[in-house]
């Protein structure tokens, strides 16, 4: 029990990746807050998550542990606020933040266009700013205290028609580096996560290239695709991202690292 009676606050943890964070704190014995949108957002390439998938995951991971929920829109700073203040309500501080919301476009730059490009950054980079900014103060009176940011295996290394996702997980991993030394005098360890090829909506409802429309045709072919590309031969799991941040939360001695969890697909 890493993190028995830790409080973590997950943003992006309706679904997917967050969700796996969410169980895997739960699993090692943390009080979890997961935030996501109020409400589902059309106007984006795939589905994003809601209240709906927020009660679900709630009521679904609810066995393992002390879960709640509340919103959050991360582009907002007020609303990041909110959500921090929910969490110190509903469980007394915050121990550990971990920024996971995030967003991913894709598309030559020629054809890109500025509002794309801007709610990339809005959501991945300056999300990360507001919600540290906002749950600093709480965290400064923990004595557990630390930051973990998603960030991707796109933050080391460029990929072709990935500029503008590629550009917001380098600056990630630039703010982790930079709030690991800013914020060591306080206590308060900064780290990220550099997940591979996770079989969320991000991949098999956008980036993953196949004709098939169905969901069991989706997931076969995301499956094959990552046995041929991962020197492991499977792609990453929701789950395998909740271990590591089990290990960057409970570490008291690693600040300022980015960690990659991709099967070796990116090994530096």
């Amino acid at each position: 029990m890493q993190l028995k009676d830790r409080i973590v606050l997950i943003t992006g943890g309706a679904r997917g990746i967050g969700r796996g964070i969410a169980q895997a704190c739960l699993e090692a014995g943390a009080r979890v807050m997961i935030a996501d949108l109020p409400a589902r957002d059309a106007d984006w390439r795939y589905k994003l998550a809601g209240s709906e998938e927020l009660a679900r995951t709630v009521t679904e991971l609810s066995p393992l542990g002390t879960i709640q929920s509340t919103t959050v829109n991360v582009t907002d700073g007020q609303s990041c606020d909110e959500a921090v203040k929910a969490t110190v309500v509903a469980f007394g501080g915050v121990d550990v933040l971990v920024n996971n919301a995030g967003v991913v476009d894709s598309g030559a730059i020629s054809n890109f266009s500025e509002a794309q490009w801007d709610r990339i950054f809005a959501v991945n980079t300056k999300g990360i700013f507001l919600m540290s900014k906002a749950a600093l103060p709480t965290l400064k009176l923990s004595k557990h205290a630390t930051i973990i940011n998603t960030a991707s295996i796109a933050g080391k290394q460029g990929y072709a028609n990935m500029s503008a996702y590629c550009g917001s997980k380098f600056a990630a991993i630039g703010i982790t580096q930079s709030l690991a030394n800013e914020l060591a005098a306080d206590g308060i360890r900064v780290n990220a996560i550099c997940p591979g090829m996770v079989g969320t909506a991000m991949w098999l409802d956008h980036l993953l290239p196949t004709n098939t429309t169905d969901n069991a045709g989706k997931d076969a072919d995301f499956e094959a695709l990552m046995r041929r590309m991962i020197p492991l031969g499977r792609p990453q799991t929701p789950a395998d991202m909740g271990q590591a941040v089990v290990y960057l939360a409970s570490a008291p001695n690693v600040t300022g690292i980015a960690l990659s969890v991709a099967g070796g697909y990116e090994m530096a």
